[in-house]
């Protein structure tokens, strides 16, 4: 049997890089005890947002552009032929992922639309005509081959599922999701156009979708892109992440995107 010298490998505690097509993968290696993976970013595309309202297809278009996937007449095509509006929910993600043969899963807390979310001012002028419209495609997932679960998702769960080279698309409230790396935080909704004000006041809760694209164990971080951008990939910690990602109007959903579709 070849030591580890001979067999052309690092001695133990040094680092080992792995390509996996556009993505880089960092190893950190103990001869005897299983591989982990400590620290990853995933090279994903970043595309902003047109509107205020479409963060949820800017991140789809991402992820499909990440496994290859993306042709913009058919996401256009595919945009019309699901009806997506200006009031996209995670569940409508879910179906566009099916609609172009992404594998895919998406967990939540609510398999449908929380009737307490009425009373919020990011939810109430679309309540009433979305919700059946929302709790309709939820009893249809099964038939149509989209995968919803309820069930609760550790950090862990996120990290095994970045580590392999996976991504996922996350509901955040924005107003809680503070980048390490941005000079000045992106301020609530105002994801808008130069030269369009917007009309906030300070909400306790904001919507918003980003997609995680990798994490580092030792500091604590994880990585994602904010469609809010076009040039840059941020940062945040683990405890905030969880903050903003857990808050009441989420429903801790999560689409976790699989590479092998």
């Amino acid at each position: 049997m070849k030591s580890p010298r001979e067999a052309g490998e690092p001695p133990p505690g040094i680092e080992k890089t792995f390509l996996y097509g556009s993505t880089s993968f960092v190893f950190y290696s103990h001869w005897g005890v299983s591989t982990t993976v400590d620290c990853i970013q995933l090279k994903v595309p970043v595309i902003q947002q047109l509107y205020h309202w479409d963060c949820g297809l800017a991140c789809s278009r991402m992820v499909l552009q990440y496994l290859n996937h993306l042709d913009n007449d058919e996401f256009q095509k595919a945009i019309q032929e699901l009806r997506l509006t200006k009031s996209i929910w995670t569940i409508d993600l879910a179906y566009l992922m099916r609609h172009f043969g992404v594998k895919h899963k998406f967990c939540t807390q609510t398999l449908g639309v929380d009737k307490g979310y009425k009373n919020q001012s990011f939810y109430r002028k679309h309540f009433d005509t979305e919700e059946n419209r929302v709790n309709q495609l939820f009893a249809q997932a099964k038939a149509c081959k989209v995968l919803v679960e309820k069930c609760t998702v550790t950090v862990q769960d996120i990290q095994n599922h970045l580590s392999q080279g996976h991504v996922a698309i996350v509901l955040v409230n924005a107003v809680l999701l503070l980048c390490d790396l941005c000079s000045s935080p992106v301020k609530y909704c105002c994801f808008l156009p130069i030269g369009q004000k917007c009309f906030c006041r300070n909400p306790d809760y904001q919507g918003h979708f980003i997609v995680l694209c990798g994490y580092n164990k030792a500091s604590g971080s994880i990585y994602y892109n904010n469609p809010a951008y076009a040039d840059r990939t941020c940062c945040t910690s683990i405890s905030n992440f969880e903050e903003a990602r857990t808050s009441y109007g989420t429903d801790e959903d999560i689409l976790f995107i699989y590479t092998d579709s």
